[in-house]
Parts: C-alpha cells; sequence; structure tokens
C-alpha cells in the first residue's frame, strides 16, 4: 500500500524541479537524508546513493523522470526494493507536490512494515520542510 502525502507550495512548479534536481542538496530540505548523491545527470538511469539521518545508506536509481513535473528513484537492498515517487503541478498560487512512497521485492513483507513506519512518521515533516525551504529560497 503506498504511503503518500500532499502539500501546497506557493513557488512555480519548475522552482521545485529545481530543487529536486540539486541531489546534493536534498539533505537541507529533507530531514530525513544525511546526504545524497548521484554518480551522472539528473535523469532516468543515472545511479547513487542516499544515506538517511537513521539506518544505513543505499544505492538508487532514478528510473522515471519528467522535466519540470515528475522523478521517481528505487533504493535497493538485497530483494527489497523502495520507490520514492515525485509529482509536480500548477495549482492556484504555485504549486501542488506530492510524495508517495511503496516497497516490492520478496523481503517487502519482512522490510516494508518497519520502513513503512518510519516513512508515515517522517514524510509530513519531510513535505512541510520542502514548502518552508522552497518558499524561503524563493524570497
Amino acid at each position: 500500500m503506498p504511503i503518500e502525502e500532499r502539500i501546497h507550495i506557493a513557488v512555480p512548479p519548475l522552482f521545485i524541479d529545481q530543487i529536486w534536481s540539486e541531489v546534493d542538496r536534498w539533505h537541507l530540505w529533507d530531514p530525513d537524508t544525511r546526504q545524497a548523491r548521484l554518480d551522472g545527470p539528473f535523469a532516468v538511469g543515472s545511479t547513487g546513493r542516499i544515506v538517511p539521518t537513521k539506518g544505513m545508506g543505499v544505492a538508487m536509481v532514478v528510473t522515471e523522470r519528467t522535466v519540470g513535473q515528475s522523478f521517481t528513484v528505487e533504493g535497493h537492498l538485497p530483494l527489497f526494493r523502495m520507490h520514492f515517487e515525485h509529482r509536480v503541478e500548477p495549482a492556484d498560487g504555485g504549486c501542488e507536490v506530492m510524495h508517495r512512497v511503496w516497497f516490492t521485492g520478496p523481503l517487502r513483507f519482512l522490510f516494508g512494515p518497519g520502513v513503512a513506519r518510519m516513512v508515515r512518521d517522517g514524510l509530513p515533516r519531510t513535505m512541510r520542510s520542502l514548502k518552508t525551504y522552497a518558499e524561503q529560497r524563493l524570497a
């Protein structure tokens, strides 16, 4: 079952897309990320690593990218995948941002519940932090 959060942010959608594309700066707006990097452009197929503030770092790959609209990254653990979908669309006075997370792989029943609990706790805070970061940066 996907975990999803939405928030209105008073900036243009392309501004959010620019923030997303600065992978090495994700820690500035995501309180659950200690470090993130890509070993190539912010495009489908690029690989990298994300290190959460709690837990171990995981390899990631960009699996979907539509400039100005969305991207999805997949985090890899043996037999367990974490999918992080991000979408932005125009809305009155700015944009609506959606982050959705889901799990796949044979070990999702083992790892999924614990990771889901952390995501459910952290995702609203991450979205509020993105809103604050984006609106302050635009100002």
